[in-house]
């Protein structure tokens, strides 16, 4: 006998098919011991991994985090606690580029908070993003600072797979960031572009047909004082390989980047990253 009750007869149903979405929390804080900087607190949930890679002396620690869903898509959702204490110094990075494909409804969200104690340094450098045709991701960036601490912060979007022909012909990318120093705010940036996204970054006023984008930026006592050589450092690498440009004020140095595919953006961030850490190599996972 037929049973219309069966699951298998779903065809019958009008009910739109239930996604499945990824979720992924993860949280990791730096402490000091003997005059050293180590973990203190880890833990991770869902898709959110972390890992702490082993590093050669005199490095600073690193935790490289991991998203094992393989990329976001509409509706999935990540988020990222960071800390350092007082004089410590650390770097969170990404394993890979993130990617965010196509969505079929909704916003992929993906939130990071991070801390810094007084007399400490703290890195942001995670891989680039690429946005997919039809991507939508809103992200936001919050970092609380105390004191002296020194922040360098990096992102890197690319819209579409320059290497494969493709370009974000539509979709929504948002971008929030939020910098404290002492609970005041010192530093507020906010990037929202929606529809036809290829035809709004055409425009001599966004990225001029540029598909890659960067801002770094260094949150420190000596900002205006390193604007020369970063200017003269990003003379050196550009326009072969794309355009940047730099300003200092208030303690920070913001820079600006475009290039036309991630693969030229990275010959210019990276130098330039290395430059505000005075030499230090780029996290090992950038080159693997």
């Amino acid at each position: 006998m037929f049973d219309d009750t069966s699951p298998f007869n779903a065809v019958a149903s009008d009910a739109a098919p239930v996604l499945q979405r990824t979720r992924g929390r993860a949280g990791c804080t730096f402490k000091q011991r003997d005059g050293k900087t180590v973990l203190d607190r880890l833990y991770q949930s869902g898709s959110f991994k972390v890992r702490l890679p082993r590093l050669d002396p005199g490095q600073a620690s690193e935790a490289v985090l991991l998203n094992t869903a393989g990329g976001l898509t509409g509706g999935d959702k990540l988020e990222f606690d960071g800390a350092v204490a007082d004089g410590c110094s650390a770097i969170f990075t990404t394993q890979a580029s993130e990617r965010a494909y196509r969505s079929l409804s909704g916003d992929a969200d993906v939130a990071t908070r991070l801390a810094a104690g007084v007399g400490s340094a703290l890195a942001w450098l995670p891989q680039e993003t690429i946005l997919f045709d039809g991507a939508r991701l809103r992200r936001s960036f919050d970092v609380d600072l105390a004191g002296d601490a020194v922040l360098i912060a990096h992102e890197s979007v690319v819209f579409g797979r320059a290497a494969m022909g493709e370009v974000m012909q539509s979709g929504a990318f948002s971008d929030i960031w939020r910098i404290r120093r002492d609970g005041a705010l010192i530093h507020a940036d906010a990037l929202r572009v929606s529809g036809d996204v290829n035809a709004t970054l055409t425009r001599a006023a966004a990225l001029s047909g540029a598909h890659a984008m960067a801002t770094i930026l260094y949150a420190a006592a000596d900002a205006t004082e390193r604007l020369d050589a970063v200017r003269e450092r990003i003379d050196a690498i550009t326009p072969a390989t794309g355009i940047a440009g730099a300003s200092a004020w208030s303690g920070k140095l913001v820079i600006r980047c475009v290039a036309e595919s991630g693969r030229h953006l990275r010959k210019i961030v990276e130098p330039l990253i290395s430059e505000l850490r005075d030499g230090q190599p780029m996290p090992r996972v950038w080159s693997t």
